[in-house]
Formats: structure tokens, sequence, C-alpha cells
């Protein structure tokens, strides 16, 4: 054990990651980014429109971009392993504001798409409801901006991102 263990624990983030249990050992802690091409193909999966049903299953709208094998990761992460109540979204934001170090990069993009499912959140919300998603997408983006500010006096982001 190291010193650094032992000054900062590992911290799970997304405890939810380490138990999918689906048909696939590979969804054991799924990751979508592991390339270039898969980093561009969330963004295709982001901006080609995500429907949200009332039970707040998150899918991909465009047919093509669903029958993808990507899209099997990408939906296991949206519904099983990011946080959906606004208690484990605050509870994600409090653990992200202590944590030590860079974010590992499947750490980076669940925090990621927790903030897209949070402004989702904010926009189908009114009241107090909709500050307090409000609160947690920023505090989601003070928590990213921190880790890329951190990375780039760090290491480059393009040996962490890929």
């Amino acid at each position: 054990m190291t010193i650094s263990t032992l000054l900062y624990p590992p911290v799970t983030l997304f405890p939810s990651a380490q138990r999918v249990k689906r048909s696939s050992a590979a969804l054991l802690n799924p990751v979508l980014q592991k390339s270039q091409d898969d980093v561009d193909l969330l963004f295709e999966f982001l901006l080609g429109e995500l429907e949200i049903s009332d039970d707040l299953k998150i899918s991909v709208k465009d047919e093509e971009l669903a029958s993808m094998r990507k899209a099997m990761t990408f939906d296991t992460l949206c519904n099983d392993v990011i946080p959906k109540s606004i208690t484990d979204v605050r509870r994600l934001s409090a653990r992200l504001s202590g944590y030590p170090g860079l974010l590992k990069k499947e750490d980076f993009e669940r925090t990621v798409l927790t903030m897209v499912y949070a402004a989702y959140r904010t926009a189908k919300s009114q009241g107090h409801q909709k500050d307090t998603w409000a609160k947690s997408f920023v505090n989601l983006y003070k928590a990213l901006k921190h880790d890329l500010m951190f990375s780039s006096s760090q290491t480059p982001l393009s040996k962490r991102t890929l």
C-alpha cells in the first residue's frame, strides 16, 4: 500500500458501473470512448437527439444510430450507470468536488453524460426542482472544468481521453 493510497483512498464515483448485470460480461464497468471514432460517435448520439421516456429511460432517437453495437454500451451507461435521482446526482457532485487528481476517462465520460441528463431535467422542471437540477448541472460543470484545468497542467489531454 502506498502513502497516496492511505491519504487518498480510491473513490468509486459510479458504483453502479460495477453492478451492471446484462447478458454480456463486457458490460461490467462499461466505457464508450476507446478511440477518437468513439468520441465522435458519442457526439453523434448526443446531437442526433435523445429520447427520455416518462420512466426516465434514455434512448437514441435515430434508428440507424440506435442499431449500432456501441449504442448498446451507450444505453447501458445512460440507463444503468449514471445517477438519475437528484439525491444521487448531488452525491456525485459532492464526491467530485473533493476528488484528488485526474478523473479516469470512464468517470469523465460518465460525468459528462450525467451533466447532459441534469440539463434535460433542468429544462423539464419548474420552480424549486428546476433550481435544484440547475445547481447540480453547474456543480458537475465546475467539476469537469476543474478536471480539465488540472489535466492541462499535468498531462496532455490527448493522452488522457483516448
